[in-house]
């Protein structure tokens, strides 16, 4: 009798979770009304604002009012603590000051300060910490010119702009988790702000569960006359700083205590899914899936092109300490890159205007990017955790799948999503919504697809999915 009633359950299920396309719910209004908000108008004012500093080399001057990076960052500061009065305080603005040593591209010990705004979550989720940054500091075509003119519009004003927006819509509402806007210095000069932010964050044990860095996003438009104003790149790839990594620790390279730290973190917590067949499935990959759906969910005819890289090719950005440290993060970058405006001393040359100038510079489109940053971070925001403890029972041969996890404590969770894609597919296709059921059999060949498994709020939002080891 018990094996019947047992055959008869998972009869049920099976029936109950027959595949279906993902859900794509209608945006809740107040996200609706948080896009409506995004204004092309003020980023254009910030851009222009940042750009009249004359140059925001991170080594430039600090004392004057009117020119370098000092009087950059103090501007950046009273910004954005306007933004936090207007939010009745909810928004916590710091200027976290640090000391970078003398290296390569920085002479002397410099004190370099990250501006960061934090919004606090609330409930369960505030433990969890989304963050998104650009960076304040510019260069011209010789990385150490700390006295010529810079002008940095694209990059990355056009990034800083866009975060200072994201940072003074958003501080209105409230979310679970908490999120962190960042303007970071020395990203030209070897990406010392976000560095420092990230070490210090792993050293903490913060629970950055997502990072998202927006640099060169002003310009749709390529330099052989390429033009998309429709489609953003996003790079997200978590295997390659792991390799990176783990090959250095094997050669026994020195390393600092940090980064010790670091590869025993990413050991814990990346291995086991890279063992398992994940490669493609890290935090950092399910970040890039879950950025691309929501924004594409709520602008119609956009295109997160999805770029299973860490960043364009031997380049990199403010994401790569948090990938490096273990953290999911990813970069927002526009669809083609114009380098007559990009790392250059301004000036003409047989007609050709060099410099990186607000003149090109689409505000418009900063203003999408910065919706699509917003869509992503909102919907994670009010989601829940990942699901924990996900395994994918192998104990015997089967053409079924079975699926169980940890019952998440958070009293927002009102059920969960397996979503599953076929191998060669970058994104999630199908789904079965199995309620508060923690074990659950679908009539899917574990052989010929890759699962992950979602927590659902009780508004609808889900959380990142989280890949099945193997249970045997």
């Amino acid at each position: 009798m018990q094996a019947r009633l047992s055959a008869l359950v998972l009869a049920l299920l099976a029936v109950s979770a027959q595949a279906q396309p993902l859900p794509q719910a209608a945006p809740a209004d107040e996200l609706k009304a948080m896009l409506a908000e995004v204004s092309a108008e003020r980023i254009e004012a910030r851009v222009r604002k940042l750009v009249g500093f004359g140059t925001r080399h991170t080594l430039s001057d600090i004392g004057s009012d009117t020119r370098g990076i000092g009087a950059a960052r103090r501007w950046i500061t009273s910004e954005m603590t306007a933004c936090a009065k207007a939010s009745g305080g909810r928004l916590k603005v710091e200027e976290q000051s640090f000391v970078e040593p003398a290296g390569q591209r920085v002479g002397q010990p410099t004190e370099l300060m990250n501006i960061v705004a934090t919004l606090p979550g609330r409930g369960a989720g505030k433990g969890r910490l989304l963050v998104v940054s650009g960076h304040y500091d510019s260069r011209n075509s010789d990385v150490m010119d700390a006295l010529g003119e810079s002008p940095g519009a694209n990059d990355d004003a056009s990034g800083t702009a866009a975060v200072m927006e994201l940072a003074c819509v958003m501080a209105r509402h409230q979310f679970d988790a908490t999120l962190v806007f960042m303007t970071v210095p020395g990203e030209e000069q070897g990406l010392l702000g976000a560095a420092q932010w990230a070490r210090d964050a792993r050293a903490e044990g913060l629970n950055v569960e997502a990072m998202i860095t927006n640099d060169i996003v002003g310009s749709p438009r390529g330099d052989a006359g390429q033009y998309d104003a429709k489609r953003l790149r996003l790079f997200a790839d978590g295997l390659d700083p792991l390799v990176r990594l783990l090959t250095a620790a094997n050669a026994n390279r020195p390393a600092s205590p940090a980064d010790q730290k670091a590869v025993a973190a990413m050991q814990a917590e990346l291995l086991p899914l890279l063992q398992a067949g994940g490669a493609e499935d890290l935090p950092t990959q399910q970040l890039g899936r879950h950025l691309k759906a929501a924004a594409e969910a709520v602008m119609p005819g956009f295109t997160v092109q999805l770029i299973q890289r860490r960043d364009r090719y031997l380049r990199g950005g403010d994401h790569i300490p948090f990938l490096e440290r273990g953290y999911a993060a990813v970069r927002f970058s526009e669809p083609f890159e114009n380098f007559a405006h990009q790392h250059q001393n301004p000036r003409t040359e047989n007609g050709v205007v060099y410099g990186d100038l607000p003149e090109f510079v689409d505000f418009g489109y900063v203003a999408d990017v910065a919706r699509a940053n917003l869509a992503g971070l909102a919907t994670l925001a009010w989601a829940p955790a990942p699901p924990k403890g996900v395994r994918l029972d192998a104990g015997g041969l089967s053409n079924d799948s079975t699926l169980e996890w940890t019952a998440s404590a958070d009293p927002e969770v009102t059920g969960y999503r397996i979503v599953w894609r076929d191998t060669d597919s970058a994104t999630w296709q199908q789904s079965s919504d199995v309620g508060l059921a923690t074990r659950v059999t679908l009539p899917v060949s574990k052989d010929n697809v890759v699962f992950g498994v979602q927590a659902v709020s009780r508004k609808g939002f889900a959380s990142l999915a989280s890949f099945p080891l193997p249970k045997r």
